[in-house]
């Protein structure tokens, strides 16, 4: 498929003074003539600078490119990790006419690199887009995981809200329904609607608290791990290091935090995509969230290339462990740890015997609660989307 009819290509003279040695830069291949073969890259980057999920009026054109360019510019001059490196940079996607044209280019788009094996990291543009990013799934058929990292949850029913507050609900409801689990990271009490946080719960999807990430970054990554694709909205970092979105909020994770979660991405074996959203140029006077996202690209990348395939657990990569409990539901549980690092997962037999027993990735404090005596609540939610 001949990928490039959808992407206008970068202007070198931006770029041509970030191509120092050592740097991402210049070990990006980029689309300014000649279309690079992202089919043997690892990673792409593609700007979608579509923000009519926000507002009425289509983007600028003049203005069409500046937030993925302020990302890149800060990104390719970072150095580059020690391990090897194949990126490729797409461009930025040629809006469609209206804004459900530009989410079925980006369907089509992701779809075809993850068939390929290529990750594509998708800089937004209106969190809606994660919509467009999510469909690219339906051709694998079989059950997704998604998480998503918000200061808020965009489940909104109100008809007068702008897409990018009621995506959510646009893929819960999407038929066919592939989504198996939704991991909500970062949400604040005070921009959430009760009835939204009731929906999650009913539905047994994970949502943490931006307190709970202060408490413990380290109790996020099992959450990460389970995702086939990853959303990111900026505005789920506060504001003193990241101000480029609006409406300014004082409060939400670090920009370290941020970072945190996307090496977690990048070293989980099963996910596919990432999308950061909202991220507003104009904003960010002295380009300092422009930094922060390419610090987090940067981690993801690194993250990427220290990923250990662990993903066959008969094989001698893993540690079983069997927990026996003096209760009938479950009579026991299996645990399995990674020989190589201090991952852990567990297997989530079903309620019904037609179904399959699944392995999700948990924590040790989840196997410390079950040597215990307690069910950890990981396994009572996955049990129950299992049926």
């Amino acid at each position: 498929m001949n990928l490039s009819i959808f992407f206008e290509p970068l202007n070198e003279d931006v770029y041509a003074a970030l191509n120092k040695p050592r740097t991402l830069g210049f070990y990006t291949s980029r689309f300014v003539s000649k279309f690079p073969d992202w089919r043997s890259a690892d990673i792409a980057l593609l700007g979608v600078n579509e923000t009519r999920g926000c507002k009425e009026e289509a983007p600028a054109p003049a203005a069409a490119s500046s937030a993925a360019r302020a990302v890149r510019q800060r990104l390719y001059s970072l150095t580059k990790g020690a391990g090897r490196c194949r990126l490729v940079d797409l461009g930025n996607l040629r809006p469609g006419i209206t804004l459900e044209d530009t989410y079925l280019r980006l369907r089509e788009i992701v779809e075809v690199m993850i068939s390929h094996n290529t990750i594509p990291i998708i800089i937004g543009g209106s969190q809606d887009l994660e919509y467009g990013q999510y469909l690219g799934y339906e051709h694998l058929e079989r059950v997704v995981n998604m998480v998503t990292i918000d200061s808020s949850v965009d489940m909104t029913e109100d008809p007068e809200a702008t897409p990018n507050k009621k995506q959510l609900r646009r893929i819960l409801m999407h038929e066919p329904n592939y989504l198996f689990s939704l991991g909500q990271i970062g949400y604040q009490s005070y921009l959430v609607e009760p009835e939204v946080m009731a929906t999650l719960e009913k539905l047994h999807f994970e949502a943490y608290r931006v307190g709970e990430v202060h408490h413990k970054v380290q109790e996020m990554e099992p959450v990460v791990r389970v995702a086939d694709l990853l959303s990111f909205d900026i505005s789920a970092i506060r504001h003193q290091d990241a101000p480029g979105y609006q409406p300014a909020n004082p409060f939400g994770l670090t920009g370290e935090e941020a970072c945190q979660l996307c090496w977690y991405a990048g070293l989980n074996d099963n996910l596919t995509s990432l999308g950061i959203y909202e991220y507003d140029p104009a904003l960010d006077k002295r380009s300092l969230t422009a930094m922060t996202i390419a610090t987090m690209i940067w981690y993801f990348v690194e993250g990427f290339y220290h990923r250990k395939n662990e993903l066959d657990f008969s094989s001698k990569q893993f540690t079983k462990y069997a927990v026996t409990f003096n209760t009938d539901n479950p009579d026991r549980m299996i645990f399995y740890k990674s020989r190589n690092g201090e991952k852990w997962w567990l297997e989530v037999e079903p309620l019904s015997s037609e179904k399959a027993s699944r392995i999700v990735p948990c924590s040790y404090e989840d196997y410390l609660q079950a040597i215990e005596g307690e069910v950890p609540n990981r396994w009572i939610m996955t049990q129950a989307r299992i049926g």
